[in-house]
């Protein structure tokens, strides 16, 4: 026993304490506990020793005083090191503890793996407003300027938190990236708007650009109802919560028996939010949406930072932004070397994940951590890390069909060939030689499903791969327009945005109208006996007739009219083989993913009674010189 030790002891028994409670003390022994101790322990470190990386939280400031929740992760070693951020309204601390690992690759999300093994300083920032941050989340916060005179934007709390990075991580190399898919690809897109100088690369993957237009919220006008989930998960408060709670069950059903959208809204709560308002408000084109929109943000900003984007060819909540934003910038890479697209044979953020197959779709490896390791990081290696040019293809897409990347210069610019509904339930590239139609009968009351049912939304196995499910179930229905082609004589590739032109007319005062792009494969296919007969929405889109003149402007149709609708099908590289068919699918609702039209022209369809709800007579016409036709970007590869 050492000197200190028995000066302690002989001090304790001269005062009665005793000798073996002391020694415990003295060797660190746990505090001696009853039954009737306190369980929480104040903290742990889940970062022990003997980890081979370094995790940092911070509460970094913005230029108005507000502080947002930052996670820093390294390895030991690291020096001399790019950042790749990412900044996220889905929990900074949860997506920088995938698992509970003592390895840097095993803590961060998957796609990480790469970048945190090759010396990169990985960071993860809550958003304003949400989960560890100061502030108040405003949903895809419009830029600063006629809709928001703050002086706080994504773009201003980017750049502030770019600038405290480069000041305050002295491992750091000084020059900083991001990305991150949804959401994060809007942050991602929008740090690009004014940035800072450190920001040498951007990656936004499926970025919400308009909520209106194509991604999330609405379709065309036509409001996607499993918003509603993500209003109550994301908007109750700061943390993480959960969707409405209507017990489950099959959606389709749910649905249908509230009403309206507002009333099903109305049923559960919801339009107690201030972001539901926001939606059941306005559910027109008006300044209100418009004005968000983040492609017309940019354009007339400059193209100052090399920027990728990046989508799934089957997204089923982000398709329509990443192709938007490329149309709007391309013209200002007067050089080709700082924008870049890629499309790839994915889901909604697949591409952070693996991807050896869609569905019942498998493609000839993993196409995901393919993309990842041969063209985002040496795009990034070589902003970030000076790395040789790697020579990135402007545009890399995945031919479906095919089963190979393709690099090309450009994108959607081939000239469009139309192939024309037509007689007998046809499909031709010639145009009608006489008149006709053909007719079904939407009623609202048995709306088609989206997919088989019983719906379910929140299931991953059903919500993910939905757009490449089988669509035989729906064309055989009464309420569905079927038009075929023959079976093809020889390959036919495209590559681009395919358009609609649909003439069709309806007997009531208002109607949705969805067209399916389909790729019939033949009915004899020992080699994927899975696929036997199988029916691929390469691309399908829902349009909501009040908007034939203007999206901003909604007028009632005419009974019995011919009106023109046109619109765009999700960008697309797929080669439909010889021996497959072509098909086109014509219908009037998609239940429950869009609310149902009720076919009566009412000023807001989130109030509609249940009185305006009416079958209606549909007629999908084609004619020598008004022909319905899909223009399909037709390439020879």
């Amino acid at each position: 026993m050492s000197k200190n030790i028995t000066l302690k002891a002989a001090f304790a028994i001269s005062f009665g304490v005793g000798l073996l409670p002391l020694v415990a003390i003295a060797q660190n022994a746990p505090t001696a506990v009853t039954p009737m101790t306190p369980e929480m322990y104040p903290d742990y470190d889940f970062t022990r020793p003997e980890a081979d990386y370094i995790k940092r939280v911070e509460m970094v400031p913005m230029r108005d005083g507000v502080k947002l929740y930052t996670v820093i992760v390294m390895k030991k070693d690291a020096k001399n090191a790019p950042i790749l951020l990412s900044r996220t309204p889905y929990n900074a601390r949860r997506m920088a503890s995938r698992n509970v690992s003592l390895k840097a690759s095993e803590i961060l999300p998957v796609m990480d793996k790469e970048f945190i093994e090759d010396n990169y300083i990985r960071v993860y920032q809550d958003i304003r407003g949400r989960n560890g941050s100061e502030g108040e989340m405003i949903m895809n916060r419009p830029i600063v300027g006629e809709l928001n005179k703050t002086g706080i934007d994504e773009s201003t709390d980017a750049y502030d938190t770019i600038d405290w990075l480069v000041k305050n991580v002295k491992e750091s190399n000084g020059k900083v990236g991001i990305t991150g898919s949804s959401y994060l690809g809007f942050t991602s897109f929008v740090a690009t708007i004014n940035p800072h100088p450190a920001l040498k690369a951007s990656v936004p993957q499926s970025p919400m650009v308009d909520g209106w237009m194509g991604d999330d919220w609405f379709h065309n006008g036509a409001f996607r109802q499993n918003t509603f989930d993500y209003v109550t998960a994301m908007t109750t408060n700061k943390g993480d919560n959960d969707d409405v709670p209507n017990g489950g069950g099959d959606e389709y059903l749910k649905f249908l028996s509230a009403g309206s959208a507002g009333d099903y809204a109305r049923k559960w709560g919801i339009e107690k939010y201030p972001f539901a308002q926001k939606l059941m408000q306005n559910p027109a084109y008006s300044d209100f949406w418009s004005k968000q929109a983040v492609d017309k943000w940019a354009k007339d900003m400059p193209l100052k930072v090399p920027t990728m984007l990046v989508v799934g060819q089957w997204d089923q909540e982000d398709s329509y932004g990443a192709p938007k934003l490329y149309e709007t910038l391309e013209p200002k890479d007067k050089n080709n070397d700082k924008l870049y697209l890629v499309i790839g044979p994915w889901r909604h953020s697949q591409v952070n994940y693996d991807a050896y197959n869609l569905g019942p779709f498998k493609w000839k490896g993993d196409t995901a951590t393919e993309w990842r390791v041969k063209y985002m990081k040496p795009f990034l290696d070589h902003y970030l890390k000076d790395a040789p040019d790697p020579k990135t293809p402007p545009v890399l897409t995945y031919a479906t069909g095919k089963d190979e990347w393709q690099e090309t210069k450009d994108w959607n610019k081939t000239p469009k060939t139309p192939l024309y509904l037509n007689v007998n339930n046809s499909l031709s590239f010639s145009a009608p030689a006489q008149s006709g139609d053909v007719e079904y009968i939407s009623d609202p009351a048995k709306p088609i499903p989206f997919v088989m049912r019983p719906v379910n939304s929140r299931d991953a196995n059903q919500w993910k791969p939905w757009l490449v499910s089988d669509q035989r179930p729906y064309s055989d229905r009464p309420d569905v327009a079927v038009f075929e082609s023959p079976v093809l004589d020889k390959d036919i590739h495209i590559m681009g945005q395919p358009m609609v032109d649909l003439f069709a007319s309806t007997s009531g005062t208002d109607g949705d109208y969805v067209v399916k792009l389909i790729d019939v494969y033949p009915e004899e296919d020992t080699m994927h006996p899975e696929l036997q007969g199988y029916q691929l929405a390469v691309g399908l889109e829902i349009f909501r007739g009040r908007y034939v003149d203007s999206f901003a402007a909604p007028r009632a149709l005419k009974a019995d009219q011919i009106e023109h609708f046109k619109f765009g099908l999700p960008n697309a590289n797929h080669v439909f083989k010889k021996g497959h068919k072509i098909m086109v699918q014509v219908q009037s609702s998609l239940f429950p993913l869009y609310d149902r039209n009720p076919q009566t022209f009412v000023p807001n369809i989130f109030n509609a009674k249940p009185e305006d709800y009416k079958k209606a007579e549909i007629k999908v016409h084609f004619a020598p010189n008004m022909g319905s036709a899909i223009y399909l970007p037709i390439v020879d590869k």
